[in-house]
């Protein structure tokens, strides 16, 4: 059953006619802005992989797609978070009190209206566009929804919640915004993801585990409270900050014998150096964290969010720089 209270806050609820600005940058609060940069970067660096994966020119009609992509996998991400912020108000009034709901700048009836529009314009949008990305934004909806809703509400049990996340940001994006893609530039023929395409999935999926069992740690007077079993509970902060660490380095270790192993997939030098870089910065910044200081902890996690965004940006320069 759902803890949410029918008023979560004596303030009034923001109305979007007479406080447009305050209403805007609520919502923008409420899309949950590091999983919408996210989103964001992986429609487009799947859009480039693709362009290099099958040697195709930009043409209008792909950008076209493009732009439509970018919008249904927003809208689906903002029904995804929003959700999970609809199920969890009591949660985050201790946990993130800073969130619209929690807050009271949206009621619950604003916030139900945002994700119902949302939700059905990102199927509506990924019908027009193509099968695979209705398929893709469809099984998205469905774990998001699994994830945060009763009776299933997954995401009370880490090992599922974690599933839900990585399976959605690492596999499921990655594969069906190829899928798509490479439908839409090849005349609708799907072609068989490339080995470019499955290193990044495999990188994301092992990463975004690093981000699911990460991103419990700040919050864990809350979720303690509220009964919600994470594995920061179960296994103490500093041993899920420790094997969030060892995750995101089997990561960067993984593209660099990946880059050796498939130099035509990936420019292997740029891939590598790039990882070093990365991975040492990682645990440079890691060092400095208190792991008592619940700002400290969620300055990193955030920080962990930005290797995750740079990612999109090194990988389609390493698969351009492989076909010169």
């Amino acid at each position: 059953m759902s803890q949410i209270s029918p008023q979560t806050s004596t303030s009034s609820p923001i109305n979007l006619l007479q406080q447009p600005v305050s209403w805007l940058y609520a919502f923008w609060k409420f899309s949950r802005p590091h999983t919408v940069i996210g989103t964001s970067l992986s429609v487009f660096a799947l859009y480039l992989i693709t362009l290099a994966a099958t040697n195709s020119s930009i043409a209008l009609a792909s950008l076209e797609q493009l732009l439509g992509t970018w919008v249904a996998c927003l809208c689906g991400n903002i029904y995804i978070v929003g959700l999970n912020q609809l199920e969890d108000v009591e949660i985050d009034q201790i946990n993130k009190p800073h969130l619209p709901i929690a807050a009271g700048e949206f009621s619950r009836r604003q916030a139900q209206l945002i994700i119902g529009i949302t939700g059905i314009l990102a199927l509506v949008l990924a019908g027009l566009l193509g099968i695979w990305l209705f398929l893709m934004v469809g099984i998205s909806l469905a774990i998001g929804t699994a994830y945060s809703l009763p009776p299933l509400r997954l995401k009370r049990f880490p090992f599922f919640a974690a599933v839900c996340i990585f399976s959605v940001r690492g596999a499921i994006v990655n594969l069906g915004l190829f899928l798509h893609f490479s439908w839409v530039l090849q005349g609708q023929e799907v072609m068989t993801p490339t080995a470019s395409v499955w290193i990044l999935t495999v990188f994301v999926l092992v990463f975004t585990l690093a981000i699911a069992i990460f991103k419990d740690i700040p919050d864990l007077e809350g979720d303690k409270q509220y009964n919600i079993s994470t594995f920061t509970i179960q296994l103490g902060k500093e041993t899920v900050f420790n094997l969030a660490r060892w995750v995101i380095t089997i990561c960067y270790l993984g593209m660099i014998i990946a880059g050796i192993l498939l130099p035509k997939a990936v420019n292997p030098l740029f891939l590598g150096s790039t990882q070093l870089v990365t991975l040492g910065l990682m645990w440079w910044r890691s060092q400095s964290v208190d792991l008592q200081e619940k700002n400290a902890i969620a300055n990193f996690y955030q920080f962990i969010w930005k290797l995750f965004f740079l990612e999109y940006l090194i990988f389609p320069a390493a698969c351009f720089l492989a076909l010169y």
